[in-house]
């Protein structure tokens, strides 16, 4: 992190206490918490506080995240974590993107995003590629506005019908490389071990903790 100079700021660093994960998803939820419990760290969600959701007029992964985390911050007067995610196709020039949560729709059909996403693929011809990658972006923000961001990636390519249940949002439709399952039928412990969220995670574990 750079200051007004330009000069590197050292990362803040984050002790054991309590942290509010800035998310109403539930799935999302359980697995940073999952992922955050080694260290120490109580976990309260932001609808457990009754905290608003902001609306997403980022234009990035990152932009996203930290105008989450801020907010929950501010509100909560404890530090936050927000976590902004999503499914990169190539073939649909990085769509759903930022917007993969919107693509489920108001009531949060990943069935419904799943099938848009494939039919979407399908339209671009049979030339249209599969590759796809899961991009994370983690930003941790305190009471006084300081904030700190991550970002983590995993490659794979989209595999139809979906697979599995044990993932959530795009899970099902996403082999990643060097695998033969979906992320939808991967047990949880493996699929941390190698995520875009895991990816971002570390980043974050080696900075701040």
């Amino acid at each position: 992190m750079s200051d007004e100079f330009g000069q590197e700021q050292a990362i803040r660093k984050l002790g054991p206490g309590k942290l509010v994960i800035a998310s109403h998803n539930a799935g999302k939820v359980r697995e940073i918490g999952e992922l955050l419990a080694p260290h120490g760290i109580e976990t309260v969600s932001a609808s457990a506080l009754d905290l608003p959701e902001p609306e997403e007029t980022g234009t990035t992964f990152i932009a996203n995240a930290e105008l989450k985390a801020i907010q929950a911050a501010d509100l909560s007067g404890l530090p936050a974590l927000a976590d902004d995610s999503g499914l990169c196709v190539d073939a649909l020039n990085g769509d759903p993107g930022i917007f993969s949560a919107r693509w489920a729709g108001p009531d949060k059909d990943f069935r419904l995003a799943m099938q848009k996403v494939w039919d979407a693929v399908e339209a671009r011809g049979p030339d249209a590629g599969r590759d796809a990658h899961f991009v994370c972006a983690l930003a941790l923000a305190w009471p006084d506005g300081h904030v700190e961001a991550f970002e983590g990636r995993v490659d794979g390519t989209l595999i139809w019908p979906p697979r599995g249940h044990k993932g959530f949002g795009y899970d099902p439709m996403f082999q990643p490389l060097g695998h033969a399952i979906s992320f939808g039928e991967m047990e949880p412990d493996r699929k941390h071990a190698m995520s875009h969220r895991a990816d971002a995670f570390a980043k974050m574990v080696a900075a701040v903790f």
